[in-house]
This record gives structure tokens, sequence and C-alpha cells, in this order.
């Protein structure tokens, strides 16, 4: 698919020069295609209020922010059109994506806004995100992933129907992955406000295996479905996403140029 000029460079293949332009300018122009053009890439961050949880002196939204703010910045320094959908039962923002100056700073202001949503819901974002982009891509959701599979392997594999590569990053806080409690007491459900009590040391053993279980099914799910997943503890340097899109991108490219 056409997109527009660029100045032929020495080592540019000459079956794309337009003799036409070259008439009229004198000037050697090369016609540059849609399947030239760089990554587009929408990163979906999870803003519900379970990712307002923290124990580490900042909470699991404020880390899903900064992760995405990181990948926004080292794409758009790359050349690559960088979009964001941030959501919780439904859309809070959106913005297409692009690189133009000053639409970099726009997602980092809308990455600013704290979690203030009540339940996640995967399905209605990822159905939305599906209508919004026509053009395939590269789909980073970042997420607590509190929802059931079924549900995400249905709003998932719709992405992935539409030809769009996708990539997962799985945000826990240290106390989950670990369950370092110790005292009975009341605990509150951060995305129904019910109040729990609940004895740790009862607790432990069935949490564990559930979030094992769970684990172990997002993981199959995203094996099945072709999507690169990752599990990030908000202890582990944001770095490391940076080389794990990185690695992920040149499995894709093996496979397909689309994405290269």
């Amino acid at each position: 698919e056409f997109t527009e000029y660029r100045q032929y460079s020495p080592g540019d293949d000459p079956r794309y020069l337009d003799w036409r332009l070259y008439a009229r300018t004198d000037r050697y122009y090369i016609k540059k295609f849609e399947d030239e053009t760089n990554l587009r890439c929408y990163l979906l961050v999870d803003n519900s209020r379970s990712m307002d949880y923290g124990t580490i002196g900042y909470t699991k939204a404020q880390y899903g922010n900064t992760l995405a703010a990181t990948l926004a910045h080292f794409l758009s320094k790359q050349g690559d059109a960088v979009g964001l959908l941030t959501f919780d039962e439904k859309v809070r923002e959106y913005r297409p994506a692009r690189n133009r100056p000053g639409h970099l700073r726009n997602l980092m202001v809308a990455l600013e806004r704290a979690a203030e949503g009540a339940s996640t819901d995967l399905s209605q974002p990822l159905k939305r995100i599906v209508d919004l982009v026509t053009r395939r891509g590269l789909m980073v959701l970042i997420s607590d992933l509190l929802a059931p599979i079924d549900t995400l392997e249905k709003s998932l594999g719709n992405i992935r129907a539409c030809g769009h590569e996708m990539m997962l990053f799985h945000l826990l806080d240290p106390a989950e992955v670990n369950f370092t409690f110790d005292n009975s007491a009341l605990y509150r459900d951060m995305e129904n406000d019910k109040d729990l009590y609940i004895d740790p040391a009862v607790a432990r053993l069935e949490y564990m295996k559930k979030l094992e279980a769970h684990q172990t099914a997002v993981r199959k799910m995203c094996e099945k479905l072709g999507i690169a997943y990752e599990v990030f503890n908000t202890e582990r340097p944001l770095e490391l996403a940076l080389f794990d899109l990185l690695r992920a991108r040149m499995e894709w490219g093996k496979g397909s140029k689309r994405l290269r």
C-alpha cells in the first residue's frame, strides 16, 4: 500500500523509482509502501482499583504506568508510532498510534492519572481496541489479570484474529507473589469493597496453589494464541521489559516481516 515518497539513497531498490516524478523534478524519489513503515504499537494499560495495590513504596498501577511510559519513549525514539488505551471496567483514555512532535508528551500526561476504577473488565476495553484499530500492529497489555481465563482467552483471541501481534506483561506485587502476610485480619477486596476475614496461616497454601494454577492457565492460553507472556514482579527493573520486547520482536520477525 503506497503511503509517501522519500528521496533515493544509494542501495535502494531501483524498481521503486518514480520516473514520472523524476521527469518533473529532475530528482530521484522512491515510492514508500506500508510494509516499509515502522511498527504501530498500542499500550493497553489496566487502571482498575486492584492495580492501586502496593507494598514496596509504589503501586502496581504506578509501576504499570511507568512501564508503559518507558516502552512509549523507547518506541518513539526509534521512529515507531505509539498509541495508548487505559481502562478499568471501561475505556478511560484513548490516544491513536502516532509519531509526531508533542504526541509522546500527551501519552505521558495520560499515564500520570491515578487508577480510580472499580472492577477489572477486560472484555469491553479489548473489544473497543479491535473496533478502533484497523491496521495490524503490536498490542502490549499491562495488567494484573484479575479476570477469568475464559474471558481473557476470548478477548485476546479476538485481537489475534485481527492479525495483531501481542505481548502481555502480568504485574504482581511481591506480597502477592510470596503471600507475605502473618496476622489474621479483615482484608478489603479492592474491586468490590467487601471485607474478608483471613487467617494467613490457613489461607497461604490454598492461595499459592490458585496463583500458580492461574499463571499456568494464562501461560498455556498465551502459547495457544501465540502471545508473548512475561510475569513481572513490580520489584523487577523496568529496563528488562525492553529486552523482553526486543526478544519477542526478533522471534516474530523470524516468521513474519510485518513487525520488523
